[in-house]
């Protein structure tokens, strides 16, 4: 049995190797030995400036940063598995420097789609059979996201209880069954409030559906993309693109990004800091455009 071969049995076998990995692994291999052509003389032979070749290829060509980290992960594992089990000096790939994963910034609304967005619901014709209630939960469920920059599960899991009207602020369960407390801005629990009164939803989940039942993630989810749809935004949007803007628009504003990081509810500063690098690029956009000699 050849290198590949035991590889792959290991891999499938030993390893429990999913059918997916154990595709893109093959693809991968096989994708160096067509670029070497001719010149490929066995695995064992392979030495790092080969892989570095390839890996300046691939850059000068374009390939995505992703595609190319994939590739080199089934070398990794490949040659790990060689020099462990089948008695190769050295892995060549170890050497290799590869090029960091890119971090794509989130999409965010600007002002003057969020005011459109959050206007929507009481905007729309409601249909004849509609509850006189149910525009009224969605202006509060897209207030609350904006305001509060929930997650869905947070939003969907909150309760009655959750939410103190007179501190204007609601005690959310986070990842990992962490409490955290994030104000609410005069907005958004003013439409809280309308909501739960025309709803007489006085105790239990705040969220209902038509049923009366704690509203489901994939019907926030719906509701969301139908006000969209009817928007002139010009781009699809999740719960979580409101969390970006949430975050974003706090720090465009003169927020800390420790405030951030515990209105967010992350664990880690270096999951917040993503929204740096949005609002330093909102900054250079906007230079670009006002100053007169900026470019």
């Amino acid at each position: 049995m050849d290198d590949e071969a035991e590889f792959f049995r290991f891999m499938e076998v030993e390893r429990s190797g999913s059918p997916r990995t154990l595709i893109n692994y093959r693809l991968a291999l096989q994708t160096y030995k067509d670029w070497r052509g001719a010149r490929f003389d066995g695995w064992r032979n392979a030495v790092a400036d080969d892989f570095r070749l390839w890996l300046f290829e691939m850059m000068k060509a374009g390939l995505a940063r992703a595609t190319i980290r994939l590739r080199f992960a089934a070398l990794r594992s490949f040659y790990k598995f060689l020099v462990h089990r089948c008695g190769l000096a050295k892995s060549p790939v170890a050497e290799v420097q590869l090029p960091k994963t890119e971090k794509k910034l989130p999409v965010i609304l600007n002002l003057a789609q969020v005011d459109e967005l959050l206007g929507l619901p009481l905007k729309v014709e409601p249909h004849p059979r509609t509850k006189p209630w149910l525009p009224l939960r969605d202006a509060a469920i897209l207030e609350l996201f904006y305001s509060c920059g929930l997650r869905v599960s947070e939003l969907r899991g909150l309760d009655v209880l959750s939410v103190d009207f007179l501190g204007e602020n609601v005690r959310v369960m986070g990842k990992g069954s962490k409490e955290r407390i994030v104000p609410i801005g005069g907005p958004a629990l003013a439409a809280l409030q309308r909501y739960l009164r025309e709803a007489a939803v006085t105790n239990g989940a705040v969220f209902l559906g038509k049923n009366r039942t704690r509203l489901s993630q994939q019907a926030i989810d719906g509701l969301l993309k139908k006000y969209v749809e009817i928007s002139s935004i010009p781009f699809k949007i999740s719960p979580h693109k409101l969390r970006h803007t949430f975050a974003t628009h706090l720090l465009d504003a003169g927020a800390d990004l420790r405030s951030v990081q515990t209105l967010l509810g992350h664990a880690s500063l270096s999951t917040t800091q993503i929204y740096t690098h949005v609002t330093k690029e909102r900054l250079r956009q906007a230079y670009n455009d006002a100053h007169p000699r900026a470019k």
